[in-house]
């Protein structure tokens, strides 16, 4: 699938289809998507339905309950105090807190990388996608989004995301037609992108981009995905520049700690109460429990221009791992049980062998699933691997974060 596939998933006017393993956004990786029902199948006789990215079933992205009212606490927490200076703190850290800017709220980071860090922002006057419809709303029939958009006004769509990334990583000369600016002081970049992010299509005039430099060597972006042209403008984006602040550097941490990762492969991006990545953005409030991404080769410090799995062959070589709670997934619980299925990955001609899959381990009681995937990012890794990687890894309470582990530990055996 191509990205913008992707983007009017999360913003369009129409009810969007959940993706299925092979539809890895990973910024316009060109697989294609199958669908049915209005849900798209995926692996062994379409055991899993995904959105986004990985292979964990997800309800439709983009139909969720009105979210047009004010913003959780977590996008209203008071900005660090006056003092505090950005430090040199290591990957897969937290260094900044929600905060709000005139009409948009930036949330508390749940995306953490070797290179970034990521939010998501709402705004006043828009409905924003990230809450799949719930069974009883699926029961109820008829189309959720058109019922949604009825109750919030006809208030337009968002997806937008802010990316803080660590000094270095960022290149701003790399952003395509970007033009100069300064925004509070601070030098900026400003863009118009693409319809659906596709470097290939016409620029969409709904579509922004605000890069500026928070501390020396060190950028953040704001993207911003509208289907109205109007808002928010660059003027609105620009507000979330002064609100940006250091706060106490906090550990991302994740419910699980591996036991086994196939020699090359590296820690890339984890969630904390999310997917890892951009999924994790785009399904901010599924009630996920955490995942992550590894890679091979180690994926690039420098040069970056948007998350990793928003860059055009991002990644090319990797698998994830996803703790959700069974209501994720539409497949039936199977307390205690292993299962291990075969991936289907369309790979370009002279990969190598065929690898992949992917494999689900439940709870004891069923409330809990861990899945281990190689598809669509590769899948390169043999299903036995995958396994192996899956039967190694041990999942904490999810209920208690006293019991979860900072993720630059977890995530190395």
């Amino acid at each position: 699938m191509q990205l913008h596939e992707f983007v009017d998933a999360v913003t369009g006017q129409e009810p969007p289809m959940t993706r299925t393993a092979d539809d890895i956004v990973a910024a316009g990786r060109r697989a294609q998507r199958r669908r049915r029902a209005g849900f798209a199948s995926a692996g062994a006789a379409g055991l899993v339905v995904v959105a986004v990215a990985g292979a964990f079933a997800l309800p439709t992205l983009g139909a969720g309950r009105d979210t047009t009212a004010a913003p959780p606490p977590a996008g209203t927490a008071a900005a660090a105090p006056a003092e505090a200076r950005w430090s040199d703190a290591p990957p897969f850290t937290f260094t900044f807190r929600g905060y709000d800017a005139g009409p948009l709220h930036v949330q508390d980071p749940i995306v953490a990388s070797v290179g970034y860090q990521i939010a998501s922002v709402y705004s006043d006057g828009h409905v924003s996608n990230d809450k799949p419809v719930t069974a009883d709303e699926v029961e109820a029939g008829g189309d959720p989004v058109e019922q949604k958009k009825r109750a919030a006004g006809g208030k337009p769509s968002l997806w937008a995301y802010l990316t803080v990334y660590r000094p270095g990583v960022f290149d701003p000369a790399g952003i395509r037609n970007g033009r100069k600016v300064t925004v509070a002081g601070h030098r900026a970049v400003q863009a118009t992108l693409p319809v659906g992010l596709d470097p290939s299509k016409p620029v969409d005039e709904g579509n922004k981009l605000l890069a500026w430099e928070y501390a020396p060597d060190a950028w953040a972006a704001v993207t911003s995905i509208s289907s109205s042209v109007a808002s928010p403008s660059f003027q609105d984006l620009g507000g979330l520049v002064g609100g940006l602040k250091p706060s106490r550097p906090k550990p991302a941490t994740v419910p699980f700690t591996v036991g086994y990762v196939p020699a090359g492969y590296r820690p890339l991006q984890s969630g904390t109460h999310a997917m890892p990545g951009l999924s994790g953005i785009a399904a901010a409030r599924a009630g996920d429990y955490g995942g992550a991404t590894y890679t091979r080769p180690a994926a690039p410090t420098s040069g970056l221009t948007a998350p990793y799995d928003q860059a055009e062959n991002g990644i090319k070589d990797g698998f994830h791992i996803f703790v959700t709670p069974a209501g994720s997934s539409n497949q039936s619980p199977e307390p205690g049980v292993t299962k291990c299925y075969p991936g289907s990955d369309r790979r370009a001609p002279g990969d190598g062998a065929g690898g992949g899959g992917f494999c689900n381990i439940w709870n004891a009681d069923g409330t809990v699933v861990l899945q281990v995937s190689g598809m669509g990012l590769g899948n390169k890794l043999p299903l036995a691997e995958l396994e192996k990687v899956a039967k190694g890894i041990r999942v904490a309470d999810v209920r208690d974060e006293s019991t979860w582990t900072p993720a630059a530990q977890a995530l190395r055996p």
